[in-house]
C-alpha cells in the first residue's frame, strides 16, 4: 500500500505544477492588466503600483516568484482587495462552500444510493422506472432552474426557509442551497448505483446466496454492496471537489459569500493572484480526492493494489 501511495504522489506533484503554470501563463497572456481602468493614473503612481506587486518584472521572473510563494503555501496578495491576501479571501469563502458542499454530498449519497439499490432489486418494474425517470429529470434540469424554483416554493410561497443570505451555523440558510446543489449529484449517483447493483446481483455468488435462503436485504447489503461501490467511488473524487469548491450558480442565486463568486469577480477584474490561487486550490482538491479515491478503490478491490 505504501508503494501504491508513493506512486500516486509522484504523479500528483507534476500535475499540480502543470495546473499552476497553465493558470499563470494564460492569465498573463490576456489583454489588459489588473490596474487598467477608465480613469488614467499618473505615470508615477502607475509605476509605483506595478513595482509594489512586481508587475514591472519580466513574466518569467514573476512566474518563478509565484512558484516560490506557492511552495510555501502563499497565494500572494490580491490586486483588487487592498491589504488582503488571497489566502485570507479563500479562508473566508471556503468554509461556506465546505458546509454547503458537505451537506449536499451527504444528501446526494443517502438518497442516491437508496434509490439506486431499490431500483436494482426490481429492474423493469415501476420501482425501477419511476425513480430512474425522476433521476433523468434531475440530470436534465440545470441548477439555475431548480434553485429559483426552490426559492419560489419554499421561501416565497410557503415561507418555510429564507430565500438567501448566509448565517454561519444556521441549518435554515443551509438547506435550500444544499438541496439545489445535491439534486443533480443525487441523480447521477442513483443511476451509477443502479447499474452497478444490477451487475453485481447477477453474479453466481449472489445466486448461491439466494439458493441458501438468505433474505433480500442481507444479499444486497452483505454481498452486493461492496462491488456496487467501486464505480461510485471513482465518481466521488471529482464530484466531492466540485461541491466543496461550490457552484457559481448556487452562490449567485442565494447570495452566498463563497469562492465561486470570488473567482468570477477576479476573472472580470484580472485579479491574477485570486484566479490562479482558486484554480490551484481546485486542482489540489481534485488531485487529493482522486488520491483518496484510489486508496479506497485499492481497499475495496485488492487486485488493484496488487497490480500497482
Amino acid at each position: 500500500m505504501l508503494r501504491f501511495l508513493l506512486r500516486r504522489l509522484l504523479i500528483a506533484i507534476p500535475t499540480l505544477l502543470v495546473i499552476a503554470t497553465l493558470a499563470f501563463m494564460l492569465l498573463h497572456l490576456t489583454p489588459g492588466g489588473p490596474f487598467d481602468s477608465d480613469k488614467v493614473l499618473v505615470p508615477q503612481i502607475q509605476r509605483a503600483i506595478e513595482a509594489r506587486y512586481h508587475l514591472d518584472e519580466p513574466v518569467w521572473r514573476q512566474y518563478l516568484r509565484y512558484l516560490g510563494q506557492l511552495a510555501h503555501g502563499d497565494f500572494g496578495p490580491s490586486f483588487q482587495y487592498r491589504n488582503t491576501s488571497v489566502n485570507e479571501l479563500i479562508a473566508q469563502g471556503l468554509p461556506v462552500d465546505a458546509a454547503i458542499g458537505s451537506a449536499a454530498m451527504l444528501l446526494a449519497l443517502l438518497l442516491g444510493c437508496a434509490t439506486g439499490l431499490i431500483a436494482a432489486t426490481r429492474p423493469g418494474s415501476w420501482r425501477d422506472q419511476l425513480p430512474m425517470g425522476v433521476a433523468m429529470l434531475g440530470i436534465s434540469v440545470p441548477v439555475f432552474v431548480t434553485a429559483p424554483l426552490l426559492i419560489l416554493v419554499f421561501a416565497m410561497r410557503l415561507h418555510w426557509l429564507p430565500a438567501g443570505d448566509w448565517v454561519a451555523g444556521s441549518w435554515r440558510h443551509l438547506l435550500l442551497p444544499a438541496v439545489a446543489l445535491a439534486l443533480p449529484y443525487t441523480a447521477y449517483i442513483a443511476r451509477i448505483v443502479r447499474s452497478a447493483a444490477i451487475d453485481a446481483l447477477g453474479q453466481p455468488y449472489i445466486r448461491a446466496a439466494r439458493a441458501k435462503g438468505l433474505p433480500p436485504h442481507r444479499i444486497v447489503l452483505g454481498h452486493a454492496l461492496r462491488p456496487t461501490l467501486l464505480p461510485l467511488v471513482s465518481f466521488l473524487g471529482p464530484a466531492i471537489a466540485g461541491v466543496l469548491t461550490g457552484s457559481i450558480v448556487v452562490e449567485q442565486v442565494f447570495g452566498l459569500p463563497g469562492i465561486g463568486h470570488l473567482f468570477v469577480t477576479g476573472a472580470l477584474n484580472r485579479d491574477y493572484t485570486v484566479v490562479t490561487g482558486i484554480t490551484v486550490l481546485y486542482g489540489a482538491l481534485i488531485i487529493g480526492l482522486n488520491l483518496l479515491v484510489d486508496l479506497c478503490y485499492a481497499w475495496l478491490d485488492p487486485r488493484v493494489r496488487d497490480r500497482a
